[in-house]
């Protein structure tokens, strides 16, 4: 059994995803950032950075339970444990990886940096705004390029480069990403989307409560890092 915390972001999703394609029993754990419950002494102890998604093997390494925070290592982790969805030649592999990487490194930070300045930052923020969305619409651009070039983007299969990197373009007409133009990335997002596990994704998602349009202004200024939590 799988104990699973999380609660709605992207990156939360893209565990939703796996699980549910790899047919793994999971119990989710609702952890409502926007209450500051990732800041509490039980929930330190399943991740020292305070974040989520986290997960709790019971049947880990040896047959010990075992917990894996990060996006990313929760993939390869489930990946590694199921032998599905990434392959086993190394090139391909590898070419996996780096897309996963790319999410993990590029699409994540630039489109939630986007969200925050276009959702949450004080006005006026033009330079921030700016140099977010162009970074973003850049990568949305990167995507497309690569999916012309491969069936996937971690090459003819599919893989947990998909599953990660899918959540983070669900937004696109918000983003002022129009896929009409990027035939390659529409391609690919219609044909990910008609994918039963993400169908149970999204309906799960859609039942998931949270306190984010009720949270106090501490709790707002914990979550951003503002206010008496500012380090600068």
């Amino acid at each position: 059994m799988i104990d699973f915390y999380g609660l709605t972001s992207p990156n939360v999703q893209k565990i939703f995803i796996m699980l549910e394609e790899c047919g793994l029993p999971y119990n989710f754990k609702p952890v409502d950032v926007w209450a500051s419950a990732q800041h509490s002494a039980e929930f330190e102890k399943l991740n020292p950075n305070k974040k989520i998604p986290v997960i709790v093997d019971t049947e880990g390494p040896g047959g010990k339970p075992y917990t894996v925070f990060e996006s990313g290592a929760i993939l390869m982790y489930l990946a590694e444990k199921t032998g599905k969805f990434m392959p086993k030649d190394m090139a391909k592999k590898y070419d996996v990886i780096q897309w996963l990487m790319v999410q993990m490194s590029g699409i994540g930070p630039a489109f939630g940096n986007f969200t925050h300045f276009n959702l949450f930052a004080p006005k006026p923020n033009e330079y921030a705004f700016s140099r977010y969305k162009s970074e973003m619409l850049r990568l949305y651009e990167l995507l497309d390029k690569r999916l012309g070039q491969t069936k996937y983007l971690g090459g003819d299969e599919y893989s947990i480069a998909d599953m990660a990197t899918f959540p983070w373009t669900r937004q696109h007409q918000a983003h002022g990403a129009n896929i009409d133009s990027k035939p390659n990335l529409k391609r690919w997002f219609e044909e990910l989307s008609a994918r039963p596990a993400i169908k149970a994704m999204v309906a799960k998602q859609a039942d998931i409560k949270s306190s984010r349009e009720t949270a106090t202004e501490d709790n707002k200024d914990r979550f951003f890092n503002r206010g008496k939590y500012a380090r600068a």
